[in-house]
């Protein structure tokens, strides 16, 4: 139990910083120097301002010094990035697989964020992924180099192929982030996640249509839909890849 609650409370740590990394990286602004400054007034925040969670619930989601009230990203994104520790680290304990997958879906966490925010996923986001997912992919192991690049190309590939038959339709953020999540999961996981990424967009994008929500050339951000169809894959994947082989006689 002990070893779980650390996971989560290390996830929360680091859902503080993914926070720094979406409300920066967009701006073109360094996500490792600088200090925390309230985007409304512009006052330097103190560390007892940025305790994960906690500091939101203090100042009851509003900032300290002007109080102006306080996205409830910051929490939202510190709870999930938490969770999804707790989860990698219950299902593969505290080693290199974890890590890796960890560090991925951080990345999606902040490339989805980013996304509904300002319709982009900044190369710098998808590059940084990549150069840590080759060292933490060799540590870990669980995918070989075959598979590795099976999954980047069949993701990226059908994303591309979906793009060019849509005219336009599917931005080169997703690809390029399709591509290196297929990376992380490898051959048939990655395929699979895409798949589940674009079904659940397409649901989602008949209720907008029939709620009269969106029109049909309004644009849907698709990162986090990607992203919910590469963590579903990466923790349910294998089930459900054998459950559709079972169906059609495999």
């Amino acid at each position: 139990m002990l070893p779980l609650l650390l996971a989560f409370v290390v996830g929360l740590v680091v859902g503080s910083f993914l926070n720094v990394a979406i409300y920066r990286l967009p701006r073109g602004e360094t996500i490792i120097l600088g200090c925390s400054r309230c985007p409304s007034c512009g006052e330097t925040l103190r560390f007892y301002d940025l305790i994960p969670l906690l500091s939101f619930l203090w100042l009851r989601g509003r900032c300290r010094y002007c109080r102006a009230p306080i996205s409830w990203r910051y929490p939202l994104v510190e709870l999930l990035s938490g969770g999804l520790a707790l989860a990698l680290a219950y299902r593969w304990g505290f080693s290199f697989v974890a890590l890796k997958y960890y560090f991925l879906l951080a990345c999606l966490l902040v490339a989805s964020f980013i996304d509904l925010e300002h319709c982009l996923i900044p190369n710098r986001l998808v590059l940084v992924a990549f150069l840590g997912g080759v060292p933490l992919g060799l540590l870990a192991r669980d995918v070989g180099l075959l598979s590795a690049l099976l999954g980047a190309g069949a993701a990226g590939g059908f994303l591309l192929l979906l793009a060019l038959a849509s005219r336009g339709g599917m931005g080169g953020g997703d690809i390029k982030l399709a591509t290196v999540a297929g990376l992380f999961l490898g051959w048939p996981l990655s395929l699979l996640g895409t798949f589940l990424g674009c079904f659940v967009a397409g649901i989602w994008g008949i209720v907008l249509l029939l709620t009269r929500r969106k029109g049909r050339k309004d644009h849907i951000p698709f990162g986090p839909f990607l992203s919910l169809g590469f963590l579903i894959a990466l923790f349910w994947g294998r089930e459900i890849w054998e459950w559709y082989a079972s169906l059609l006689g495999f």
